[in-house]
């Protein structure tokens, strides 16, 4: 019991990290200032990911049901439909569920 109370004192502790500002390495500077910016970025400036980096992201198109608008383009064909097929002809066949190699015809 002794063990697991200083246990969790000691992971307690080793939690509590010190919160300070973001500085470089001793020895190290920040990166140059890029060449057609007013001033030099900051740490925290240099670790923002930029918006296309992290773009944000809509996965709800419509917030709410709503008739749609007239759209005076939105006409049916003026034949009435999609074309049809002359009843003596019909489609070529494309694939077939044959396995292997095609053979020529």
């Amino acid at each position: 019991m002794k063990r697991l109370v200083l246990l969790s004192i000691l992971l307690a502790l080793a939690a509590c990290g010190r919160i300070a500002p973001l500085e470089p390495a001793p020895g190290h500077s920040l990166p140059v200032k890029p060449a057609m910016a007013a001033r030099q970025p900051t740490a925290e400036e240099l670790l923002a990911p930029r918006t296309d980096a992290a773009p944000s992201r809509v996965d709800e198109l419509i917030r709410k049901s709503a008739p749609r608008r007239a759209d005076r383009f939105d006409l049916p064909p003026p034949d009435g439909g999609a074309p049809t097929l002359p009843a003596a002809t019909e489609p070529a066949a494309t694939s077939s569920n044959k396995t292997g190699p095609e053979q020529p015809k």
